[in-house]
């Protein structure tokens, strides 16, 4: 066992099953330029395809931990329990990146204009199609914004390479842990930055590379659980006319089904707390963003 070492910045990876993608990230990663001292964590989130097992050995700036299908947010919380740096950056495992991204990400936080940043997220296939993260159309469903020319606030950040302090992360309780596999984790997260008084923003003159997918996720995803998300987030920081209106949304799932499943947890709890801990509310970000939900 190495001894831990003091880094400035940690870039936290969830892997599923992909394949030589989180090879080709982590190499890229590795070959691009920073300031910044730097580690790599991993969170193999229970792989079936030996995708990380050349991180078996011991390596040089990178951890890897195992855990077994905690889903898309709960294993960003584990690496970040993992994390040493003062700075988090969570990124996809299929992904390209540009000498200085870290740098770009990180500095609009430190000079305090920012508390959490997205950079352009290019398709790897067609770099000029670019999204500088998200806002929701009338049906509460996420479209990239894409005219966005110099850092500027946005609705809605992409987890796909999301820049954060360790210290707002803590504060917000990081990603939701009650979420199930995959879905809703990247709106959600931004949504309590905003109402807890932090700032979301797109830096444009940072650009990274993004392999989407053209087949169906290495990993099961089910309507149940994308349904169980969407009511998650909705009770845990919506007004009650806006939680009505997401319990219409409910898709292919017995509605009463994914009510009862989602009112058994601990959300009325976790309501009752963001509630109690964020300054602005619901109606606030709606009309700050002119999103007519």
């Amino acid at each position: 066992m190495r001894p831990e070492k003091l880094v400035k910045t940690s870039l936290i990876l969830p892997v599923k099953n992909e394949g030589i993608h989180i090879k080709n990230t982590i190499l890229s990663i590795l070959k691009t330029k920073t300031n910044h001292s730097y580690e790599i964590i991993v969170v193999d989130d229970g792989s079936e395809d030996q995708c990380c097992h050349f991180l078996e050995e011991e390596q040089e700036k990178i951890k890897l931990i195992k855990t077994n299908s905690a889903g898309a947010a709960k294993a960003r919380n584990i690496g970040a329990e993992h994390a040493s740096g003062k700075y988090f950056i969570f990124c996809d495992a299929h992904m390209f990146f540009k000498d200085y991204f870290i740098d770009s990400l990180v500095a609009p936080i430190e000079n305090g204009i920012a508390d959490a940043v997205n950079p352009g997220i290019a398709d790897f296939m067609n770099p000029e199609k670019k999204g500088y993260g998200y806002t929701w159309n009338e049906q509460l469903e996420p479209k990239w914004k894409t005219d966005i020319k110099k850092l500027s606030k946005v609705p809605l950040l992409a987890g796909g390479c999301l820049a954060i302090s360790k210290e707002v992360f803590q504060y917000i309780n990081g990603f939701e842990n009650g979420f199930k596999v995959w879905g809703r984790e990247d709106e959600e997260i931004s949504l309590k930055l905003w109402l807890m008084g932090y700032r979301c923003f797109a830096e444009p003159k940072c650009t990274v590379f993004h392999v989407f997918r053209t087949e169906s996720p290495p990993f099961l995803i089910t309507w149940e659980d994308v349904n169980y998300n969407l009511l998650r987030m909705a009770y845990s920081h919506f007004n009650e006319k806006r939680v009505e209106k997401c319990k219409k949304l409910i898709k292919f799932t017995d509605p009463d089904f994914v009510i009862d499943r989602v009112l058994k947890s601990d959300v009325m709890l976790q309501r009752e707390h963001y509630f109690q801990k964020r300054v602005h509310d619901d109606d606030w970000f709606m009309n700050l963003f002119g999103i007519n939900f």
